[in-house]
């Protein structure tokens, strides 16, 4: 009689995982996390660097995000507060061990409020900074593709949201904000016109407080809406910055 297409065992099945890509910015230049694979005889791609990431835990993890958020934390050891869904890669060929297919989330987080157990990491970890469309060298299995789509996602997404606002802490200037910016997209953004379309997206309020420094006080701002994304009207336009 032949089985049932729903049967656990009409078909095998593919290996399923996880992997992050978090951003940061350190020093004034975007970072990446990455860490070191296992150096046993039987551990595919020994002592390279790779993308956080694991096997979807399914008596743990409800779904896909789930399974990502508990990764993050395992690795920051503090919830992003962006996440997105990046993309599916999978092939008989990208892991030795076997078909896999990897569903892969990015985040973005500022580095000062990264608190990471040391307990909780099985192997080294690292922060590398980003250069071009990616860090300048070959990552484990697929992660450089991955990587790469990831920048280009992040940057993308830079040109008409506020997501690069999410790399700060909770309260900023708008020098910071527009620095930040400037950062994730590579190139320099005109201090009037940013700041004209911050104000008119309504995507800050004044916060308590000011900054000092060498400089005169700058006033604060916080985020309006810091759960949503602000769509801008239009892109940056680099001829002009």
């Amino acid at each position: 009689m032949p089985k049932s297409p729903h049967s656990s065992q009409a078909f095998p099945r593919p290996f399923t995982t996880v992997d992050v890509v978090i951003f940061t910015v350190i020093d004034d230049q975007l970072h990446v996390l990455l860490v070191k694979r296992p150096t046993g005889e039987a551990e595919p791609y020994p002592g390279m660097w790779a993308l956080p990431g694991g096997y979807v835990d399914i008596e743990r993890d409800k779904d896909l995000e789930a399974c990502a958020l508990h990764k993050l934390q395992e690795k920051t050891g503090v919830k992003s507060p962006y996440l997105e869904q990046l993309g599916s890669w999978g092939s008989a060929s990208r892991d030795p061990r076997g078909w896999t297919a990897t569903h892969v989330y990015f985040a973005i987080l500022p580095h000062a409020a990264i608190k990471p157990d040391p307990d909780s990491h099985a192997t080294e970890i690292g922060w590398f900074p980003v250069k071009g469309d990616g860090i300048g060298r070959k990552l484990a299995f697929d992660h450089t593709a991955i990587l790469e789509t990831a920048i280009t996602r992040l940057r993308s997404k830079a040109e008409y949201t506020s997501l690069p606002a999410y790399l700060l802490t909770e309260t900023f200037t708008l020098s910071e904000l527009q620095h930040v910016f400037a950062v994730v997209l590579g190139r320099p953004v005109d201090k009037s016109g940013f700041r004209t379309r911050v104000l008119s997206a309504g995507l800050v309020e004044e916060a308590d407080g000011v900054k000092t420094g060498a400089s005169r006080p700058a006033q604060l701002y916080r985020l309006k809406s810091p759960k949503n994304l602000t769509f801008f009207p239009r892109t940056f336009n680099p001829r002009k910055e």
